[in-house]
């Protein structure tokens, strides 16, 4: 189990530097969803279903929603 724990936590972090560091909003916001998955698994490893349930339903259900279509009402502008 604290293998389980161990790549959780690394690929936690790696998400977390990969959100800060790409430049793609699109990008951004699926790897956001990831993150927020793999907190609701690690809440749930740590007995903490409620929070589980909320950080799924909010943190990458309704967050991803709402940042996507955000996203989608804006206009993709070109470097020159």
């Amino acid at each position: 189990m604290p293998i389980l724990h161990f790549m959780l936590l690394t690929f936690l972090v790696v998400c977390a530097i990969a959100v800060s560091r790409i430049k793609d909003l699109l990008s951004a916001v699926i790897i956001f969803a990831a993150y927020s998955l793999i907190m609701a698994i690690i809440w749930q490893q740590l007995n903490a279903p409620d929070i589980a349930l909320t950080e799924a339903a909010m943190g990458a259900g309704v967050t991803t929603l709402l940042m996507m279509v955000v996203i989608s009402k804006t206009k993709r502008g070109e470097e020159k």
